[in-house]
């Protein structure tokens, strides 16, 4: 399949200034496979080194007794029978089963910065995090800081579902996007049709290739199951004690129902009576670094530039793959490709898509929240503008607009929906179709946004 991701990939590649990367991500995003099958067989075709420390003993005992980048070369270039030098890819996965092969990135980057070097795996920040915590004051964990680039990759979003799904409508409704204007009415529905299939299976590589193989969706459900089940099994591999173990587990599998009431701000009384927000703290944390939960900070009144957390500490979770949240709900998978789809669906789970999209695409999130009950989903910061975003399952209108309008000064807003696209210059109010939300989320990330 095809990953847009890969573009992150070969810009660090031609870079000039180019340093080892850490690749950032979930288990099973497909972090390998865009890396060794995707990115290594086509720019670096069969000149690459691949290690695996999780499977490779001998490697792994080397490199976690030293940090010397010559030695670690020589050693892997003898066992493998292959030279490295600057035109070899030399990948690095699971590396939270040797940490110390990321502080020898230093190294790699002071002594040997022309050999191009990933690394990867899942849980990594966590492992590190532990490994720093044990050694506690005495013998520090040697994190490689500003010797290193960074980047995360996230499940498949809606474009790259669309794109290798059905290339011909991708190419269809990027056109549309790209022009401004909207689709024809029976091409919208055609387009619709892949939003709801995409909130059913979402974005896990296995589920989205199981469902394109075949077009059976309640296969690509069976696997969204099995992985999310991987998911609560990690949680007891890489967290130190029973208590949050289980408050991680209970946390992550309360997303739906924490969202699912009338004040979506999450609320630990839900999962744990008399419990406090602090008491969570740690699962937070490891869920946000895992990269499987996203957390959308509040802002009150006046917003104000650049964007921070409200000081009173509200916040709202998002699962970040749109698929294992409507597995979570519980829903019928018949649901998703039903008629009555509209009203039957709640608009969660349209606000858990356009929360991963905007994740997936670089941009942090927030929210809006003003006296009466008043809200607005999402607010962007880009290019030195605001971007107030509501989120409708139909055609609503946004009532809570003119009373954040009475605070702040934004672009435009922005209603993301089911409806076509339309822009309403009087009230400088653009209405995008859900499938548009990939596309808005990577400009507003790159601050090339256009109305």
């Amino acid at each position: 399949m095809e990953r847009i991701a890969i573009e992150k990939l070969v810009k660090w590649n031609e870079s000039k200034r180019r340093k080892p990367l850490i690749v950032w991500g979930a288990r099973q995003v497909g972090k390998t496979y865009l890396i060794k099958n995707i990115f290594a067989k086509k720019y670096y075709k069969n000149n690459y080194v691949y290690v695996d420390f999780k499977i490779e003993d001998e490697i792994n005992e080397f490199c976690s007794k030293t940090a010397n980048a010559e030695k670690i070369i020589e050693y892997i270039s003898l066992l493998k029978g292959q030279q490295i030098t600057e035109k070899t890819l030399l990948i690095f996965d699971e590396v939270q089963e040797c940490p110390n092969i990321i502080s020898a990135l230093k190294y790699f980057c002071q002594d040997f910065r022309e050999i191009p070097v990933i690394a990867t795996g899942s849980m990594v920040r966590i492992k590190l995090q532990r490994v720093i915590n044990k050694r506690g004051g005495g013998e520090k964990f040697l994190f490689p800081v500003g010797k290193i680039d960074q980047i995360t990759i996230y499940p498949m979003t809606f474009d790259e579902f669309l794109l290798n799904n059905n290339r011909v409508l991708y190419n269809k409704i990027k056109a549309a996007y790209e022009a401004r204007i909207p689709l024809d009415s029976s091409i919208h529905s055609l387009a619709m049709d892949q939003v709801y299939k995409y909130l059913l299976v979402g974005g896990m590589p296995e589920a989205v290739d199981a469902f394109i193989e075949n077009g059976d969706l309640f296969e690509a459900r069976e696997i969204l199951k099995s992985l999310y089940d991987n998911y609560l099994s990690d949680m007891e591999l890489y967290q130190a004690s029973r208590e949050a173990i289980l408050r991680s587990r209970t946390l992550f599998s309360n997303i739906y129902r924490e969202l699912n009431k009338e004040s979506k701000n999450f609320s630990p009384g839900l999962l744990e009576e008399n419990s406090k927000t602090r008491d969570f703290a740690t699962s937070i944390e490891w869920l946000t670094m895992a990269h499987i939960v996203n957390q959308s900070y509040q802002l009150k009144e006046h917003v104000t530039m650049p964007l921070m957390k409200d000081n009173d500490g509200s916040f709202r979770l998002f699962l970040v793959d749109v698929g294992m949240f409507s597995y979570q709900s519980g829903i019928n998978a018949a649901s998703f490709v039903s008629t009555d789809r509209e009203n039957t669906l709640s608009g969660i789970f349209f606000e858990n898509f356009v929360a991963a999209e905007l994740v997936a695409k670089g941009n942090p999130l927030f929210y809006w929240r003003g006296k009466s009950s008043s809200e607005l989903e999402f607010i962007i910061e880009s290019d030195n503008k605001i971007y107030p975003i509501d989120v409708k399952k139909g055609r609503g209108v946004l009532n809570s607009l003119e009373k954040f309008s009475n605070h702040n000064k934004y672009e435009c807003a922005i209603k993301i929906s089911s409806g076509n696209y339309g822009y309403d210059e009087s009230k400088k109010l653009l209405t995008v179709p859900l499938y548009f939300a990939s596309f808005i989320a990577d400009d507003m990330a790159n601050g090339t946004f256009v109305i």
